[in-house]
């Protein structure tokens, strides 16, 4: 696999339709908003998807869920047992890395007790190997406020035997109306060099994004409420970047078209696309 030479900076514009796009457990599972009304999609949420859309396409993942499972190992602590026969922290993260997509991707900390790894730095509170991954991913904000519809939930059936059928309340569904979300990445060359994440890993991860939600249908996102409308994905000619990456994240915009008042899908906005001296993206239709 080549080496990555060119920094990468990312957007990616994503429509909510009757769904919710991340609920927030500490606020009764309902939609993440900011203060301003703004809906929200946290960055683990995003990379989430991202490893289950890698797990898709066939890549080896460290942090799965215990539902999609694919190596038999029902833990983190036990699949990072699958790693054997290093002596020093430099081996056992190289070896994660070449094992795993979203530890070269994003990083990930290994802790150990004592005695059970890279012997040469036990101590007795245990050995933490740390990998810093190359792949930052920011929170999702939409470009306009979303409104917010609830919804009660009830029973029509017996839970246990000899109840009386009942429509007794059983919680509360919550779903964004509409919402046109952002997605904002980038790809560090020198983080890059130390996990072995390649051109062909960016590609990947290019494809994953793409078709984010295949295959991520739930009661919370029903099938099609969520696409990827629209990436615009940045190869920079040289390593530190020709701009910077918030220079780059701000220079693509969505505004509401004139008339407008609400929006009501990703056709009531217009992307529009500021030109930068020296970069110009790719530009890709989601799926």
């Amino acid at each position: 696999m080549s080496v990555l030479q060119n920094k990468i900076d990312f957007v990616a514009f994503v429509s909510v339709k009757k769904a919710n796009p991340n609920g927030d457990p500490l606020n009764g599972n309902r939609p993440r908003t900011n203060y301003s009304g703004h809906g929200e999609m946290s960055d683990v949420s995003i990379k989430r998807k991202i490893r289950n859309r890698m797990q898709d396409m066939g890549e080896s993942i460290f942090v799965q869920m215990n539902e999609r499972s694919d190596d038999g190992y029902d833990c983190l602590s036990n699949r990072s047992k699958a790693i054997t026969g290093t002596k020093t922290r430099e081996e056992y993260a190289a070896k994660a890395c070449e094992k795993w997509y979203d530890v070269r991707a994003f990083g990930q900390v290994f802790a150990f007790k004592a005695g059970k790894k890279a012997k040469d730095s036990d101590t007795e509170q245990g050995v933490s190997i740390a990998v810093r991954g190359p792949v930052s991913i920011h929170q999702a904000v939409s470009a306009d406020p979303v409104d917010i519809e609830s919804m009660q939930i009830t029973k029509s059936v017996n839970s246990e035997p000899g109840d009386q059928k009942s429509s007794d309340t059983m919680g509360m569904k919550h779903m964004v109306d509409f919402g046109l979300y952002q997605i904002k990445g980038a790809v560090n060359v020198q983080l890059a060099e130390k996990t072995g994440f390649s051109m062909e890993d960016a590609e990947k991860l290019k494809e994953a994004l793409r078709t984010l939600f295949l295959n991520d249908s739930s009661s919370a996102r029903p099938e099609g409420s969520m696409e990827v409308v629209k990436i615009y994905w940045w190869v920079h000619p040289n390593k530190i970047g020709e701009h910077s990456s918030a220079k780059v994240h701000a220079s693509v915009t969505a505004k509401r078209k004139d008339g407008v008042a609400i929006a009501q899908s990703a056709e009531d906005y217009e992307i529009v696309l500021t030109p930068l001296e020296g970069l110009e993206p790719e530009i890709i239709d989601g799926i």
